[in-house]
């Protein structure tokens, strides 16, 4: 199967030792690692259409929602999802903490009930994510490899 991995670890300090790994992971379990990069692309429109490319390839995407730069996840892995949602992929996302949104925005940025310090609505469903977010990606409470065992048990 190919999956294309969407998240914010490409900016990580060992992004290529961090990719080369997973490749390898992938590799053991039978499936073919796409991860953005692998492309040459080096403009934003490049890299962007790259990336829709490989989304585009892939039998299913998983994608790392942990909040990334703040308590909610990285904006390109968001539209990453929705894009491969609006496809018909599959979408196995992880996090590290299930904690309910609205707990995680009153931790981090302080408020009162379900107001942010700014006086904003939070959203109380008792998910870990946006409900735009949760509903249609399979969430996982882990690392990669509890995604890729959920992708495995559920084929």
């Amino acid at each position: 199967m190919k999956l294309y991995f969407a998240g914010p670890d490409v900016f990580r300090p060992d992004a290529r030792e961090w990719a080369e790994r997973l490749r390898g992971l992938c590799a053991s379990l039978g499936h073919e690692a796409l991860i953005p990069l692998d492309s040459r692309a080096q403009s934003a429109a490049e890299i962007y259409a790259a990336n829709l490319a490989m989304i585009r390839q892939a039998d299913a995407v998983i994608a790392n929602l942990n909040p990334f730069r703040g308590c909610e996840p990285d904006s390109g892995t968001c539209f990453e999802v929705g894009l491969a949602i609006a496809l018909g992929k599959r979408v196995v996302a992880y996090i590290a903490n299930g904690e309910a949104l609205r707990e995680r925005v009153l931790r981090e940025f302080g408020g009162t009930q379900n107001r942010d310090r700014d006086d904003q609505a939070i959203e109380d469903f008792g998910l870990p994510l946006n409900l735009m977010l949760a509903i249609p990606a399979e969430i996982v409470i882990g690392q990669i490899e509890q995604a890729l065992e959920k992708l495995a048990v559920l084929g």
